[in-house]
């Protein structure tokens, strides 16, 4: 008997030690948006993603410093804590991969693969799933966090971005950066139930006044009742002709997550809605939209402007229009957005100075305002961008007319990433002088030869040119002339960033096996692209272009070279020519015609296609764009042979 006690002494202790040891399921109560900076529950942490520094910073918010630094993959982008707050997990998008950080030890301990260029990262209620979204693969991955591996993936429609996750748990939203839609997956079956389009605004006689078609959708917000989100995004006014301050405008659209529906009438535009007044009684323009945040009890909403660098306040038990703008957030280029528990200080994160900015918000009460603090705090201990990388990165992103020698894009009406988005496309075309032009993308651009559609330019300085004829900004500037040396100075820092290897490496293919090799039918595909089809006569090399020959006697590139200049049969009524440029003394005319070679490789992420967009997937410009076969001889080709071409072009990398 005696022994007995003794094992059942020790099998009690065992029980008892075995359910000490289990984990109390933390379930978070609140909605979820994915963002670069994400907060402990008690406020006493930040964590920010330092998107280009391939690092994590901690930062404590009673001692405002800065605690830690954590090394992580290439580009990371958007953070999600576990509920239980001993888990961060990091989108590193070139890396195509989830790192896994333990937040005690401040280390990262594993690295799941997803899918291509993931970006948006959110956790389920209690953590053990972690929902991803993959830019480049059209997809949403699961994680299961036990397994730590992925164990579904949602197709989903192009470019998802950014994600949002209801109080309940039962409903992701994913937006889709330039299309303007948004999916709504059930988490339950992890499947689309629906895909919202945020409507266009109307075109208005008066072209400087908000209209156009949504896109750049990124954050997707939800308000604490749970009822609205707010989606910041731009509007894009594509049937008149490109000028800066008539192109692009500003707007948040207001979503009804009842109805699943946009509330079109509330949305919230620029000279309307967004109506903050200056001392001469006229509207301040701000640009780019990138985050909202909500005051706990609702009562307002904060915009971040990541362009002009602003922050607008919304009251909304006032009529909900914006009553405040804070000009000038310090630092460069915000992008995300911490709000503490009680309302009062807001933490800004600044995507190119990697500097943290705060903001005192007066709370709810309604006529307080909010204020800037001047001083911001490093987030990095060494920036991993050459010194004039940083600042023609930090030009391009930039639509603060107060900060530059020059501004380039006009009163803070835009950026350069307000149509090249995030430094790519847009998927729009443009109406210029010269008619309609395909937004490009900037992959290899300083590699690939002579710049624009027509091929009108050898020297990124000649962006001047663009910049006034196209756009109507540097009009102050004689075009015949030489650049004043500080103005110059911007576009030689700009094209140091375009330069640069690690600013726009070419995306990868998800047509291609999941090791990245050339699927059978691909391979079939580049024998006709290398014989039969002749594409290779133009599109050759390393750059897939033969406009890298266009040079002179001594190897210089130059508009005057104009023999590798193609009329592929696709220009319209609507295209123009040109007489030339007067800072090259007239001497690069051009026919509306002919048209410089654009690069293949990552062309499969680069649609629409053509100068003017004309041709939605690459079966149109071989087939439905080319019915005079001058682009290719693809006319000889069977069905078949076509889908392998068409598989193998979609595949360069």
């Amino acid at each position: 008997m005696k022994k007995w006690g003794i094992y059942a002494a020790i099998l009690f202790v065992l029980v008892l030690a075995s359910g000490c040891g289990q984990k109390e399921s933390i379930q978070r109560t609140t909605p979820i948006s994915s963002n670069s900076i994400v907060k402990k529950q008690d406020d006493s942490l930040l964590y920010i993603a330092n998107i280009d520094v391939n690092t994590v910073t901690v930062m404590d918010t009673q001692q405002n410093k800065v605690v830690a630094e954590i090394p992580v993959g290439r580009e990371p982008r958007q953070l999600a804590l576990s509920p239980d707050e001993t888990t961060l997990y990091v989108t590193c998008m070139f890396d195509n991969k989830v790192d896994i950080i333990n937040t005690k030890d401040k280390k990262v301990t594993a690295s799941i693969p997803v899918g291509i260029e993931p970006f948006g990262v959110l956790t389920n209620r209690d953590g053990s799933q972690v929902y991803v979204a993959n830019y480049r693969s059209s997809t949403v991955s699961v994680i299961d966090t036990e397994k730590g591996k992925v164990t579904e993936t949602i197709k989903v429609e192009d470019r998802p971005r950014g994600m949002a996750l209801t109080a309940d748990g039962n409903k992701l939203y994913v937006t889709h950066y330039l299309s303007g839609h948004i999916s709504v997956i059930g988490t339950q079956d992890a499947k689309v139930k629906k895909v919202m389009a945020l409507a266009p605004s109307p075109d208005k006689e008066d072209r400087k006044k908000s209209q156009g078609i949504p896109n750049t959708v990124e954050q997707f917000t939800i308000a604490p009742d749970g009822k609205t989100a707010w989606v910041p995004h731009l509007l894009t006014n594509v049937d008149t002709p490109i000028h800066f301050e008539e192109t692009v405008f500003p707007a948040v659209s207001i979503i009804d997550l009842e109805k699943d529906e946009e509330i079109k009438n509330k949305r919230k535009q620029l000279f309307e809605q967004i109506d903050v007044r200056d001392v001469k009684n006229e509207t301040i323009i701000v640009s780019n939209p990138a985050d909202v945040a909500f005051l706990p009890d609702g009562s307002k909403a904060f915009v971040l402007l990541a362009g002009s660098e602003d922050l607008l306040v919304f009251d909304l038990n006032r009529g909900g229009n914006a009553t405040q703008l804070v000009r000038r957030i310090p630092g460069d280029n915000p992008r995300g957005m911490a709000l503490l528990n009680d309302g009062e200080r807001l933490y800004i994160h600044n995507a190119m100075s990697h500097d943290l900015a705060s903001v005192d918000t007066g709370g709810s009460d309604p006529y307080a305002e909010a204020q800037a603090k001047s001083d911001t705090l490093r987030l990095i201990a060494k920036d991993s961008l050459p010194p004039r990388v940083r600042e023609g990165k930090t030009i391009f992103f930039s639509a603060n007319a107060d900060k530059f020698a020059a501004p380039i894009t006009g009163n803070n009406w835009m950026s350069c990433a307000s149509c090249h988005a995030d430094g790519d496309i847009n998927g729009l075309t443009l109406m210029t002088p010269k008619g309609p032009r395909n937004v490009p993308s900037n992959v290899l651009a300083m590699q690939t030869g002579l710049f624009m559609w027509d091929g009108s330019r050898d020297d990124f300085t000649d962006y001047l040119l663009t910049v006034q004829d196209e756009m109507g900004g540097l009009t102050a500037y004689d075009p015949g002339k030489s650049l004043p040396p500080e103005v110059e100075d911007m576009f030689k820092a700009l094209e140091e960033y375009l330069k640069y290897p690690d600013s726009y490496p070419v995306p990868k293919s998800p047509y291609r096996n999941p090791d990245g090799t050339l699927t059978a039918k691909a391979k079939q595909g580049k024998v006709l692209f290398e014989g039969k089809a002749g594409c290779i006569t133009c599109h050759a090399g390393n750059t897939m272009t033969d406009s890298v020959k266009a040079v002179d006697a001594n190897g210089k590139l130059t508009t005057d070279n104009t023999q590798f200049l193609h009329d592929v049969g696709t220009s319209t009524s609507l295209d123009k020519g040109t007489k030339g440029d007067p800072r090259t003394g007239y001497t690069n005319p051009r026919s509306k015609n002919v048209f410089d070679t654009p690069t293949l490789r990552g062309v499969w992420a680069t649609a629409p296609y053509l100068h003017d967009g004309s041709a939605k997937t690459i079966a149109d410009v071989l087939t439905t764009r080319n019915k005079e076969g001058k682009h290719g001889n693809v006319g000889t080709l069977t069905k078949e042979e076509r889908e392998a071409l068409i598989e193998y072009v979609n595949s360069i990398e």
